[in-house]
């Protein structure tokens, strides 16, 4: 089955204002080295695939991607615009539509303004979950912590299945310092890390059970753009 990465820079990007802004959010950014955090996450995605992502933006930043992708060597990349920032559950869905259109495959949805530094153990890791999505499971990357933080949200894990892949038990959204460094100091929660690993029609089908309203709006945009 194909891994198609789904690239996600729609983020407002504007918490290290003045050098990033609404105008110019962090993701275009060159932060470290010389190429910016959306050229970055793009190699990183060559590591464990040789399809072209999907990349998901603001409307009124579809240029500058565009123009950062083709430095990169992505002549024609594969824009989904979005008009107003609906989060991450919408804008999943319509990447997802776009790919069922045509195919299943295995969509690895990634952040466009995270620093990996061990690119291989990434793609390492991504390639083990697209083998567990294509039996159906979905899957998510916990970041073991390294201190109580309160900007991030948390992965419960439960039972581990032996191949370093744990059940969730729940997701939390950021706590307050208290529970935070409960959380740590208990070792059984990880930092969310908003990385995601299954088939498109997997995430189709839950979102139709768990948020019906949220894929009726994504299928009607899908036939309002042919």
């Amino acid at each position: 089955m194909k891994i198609i990465p789904v690239i996600m820079a729609g983020g407002s990007g504007t918490r290290l204002w003045p050098l990033s802004r609404g105008s110019y959010p962090k993701q275009f950014l060159k932060l470290i080295g010389d190429s910016t955090m959306l050229q970055q996450t793009y190699e990183r995605t060559k590591e464990f695939t040789n399809e072209s992502p999907i990349v998901i933006c603001n409307e009124e930043h579809r240029f500058i991607a565009a123009e950062q992708l083709r430095l990169s060597g992505l002549t024609e990349p594969t824009l989904i615009l979005e008009p107003v920032g609906r989060n991450t559950a919408p804008a999943i869905g319509l990447a997802a539509n776009h790919i069922a259109k045509e195919q299943d495959a295995i969509m690895v949805v990634l952040s466009a303004d995270h620093y990996i530094e061990d690119t291989q153990e990434l793609a390492t890791q991504v390639l083990k979950a697209a083998d567990a999505a294509t039996r159906g499971d979905m899957l998510t990357f916990g970041i073991i912590p390294t201190k109580p933080e309160t900007g991030y949200g948390y992965i419960k894990r439960s039972s581990d299945e032996g191949t370093g892949i744990f059940k969730v038990e729940k997701f939390v959204e950021k706590p307050n310092q208290k529970i935070a460094e409960e959380y740590v100091a208990s070792g059984e929660y990880l930092w969310n890390s908003g990385m995601f690993v299954f088939s498109a029609n997997s995430y189709l089908s839950e979102l139709k059970k768990f948020r019906p309203d949220i894929a009726q709006v994504c299928e009607m945009s899908m036939k309002m753009q042919k």
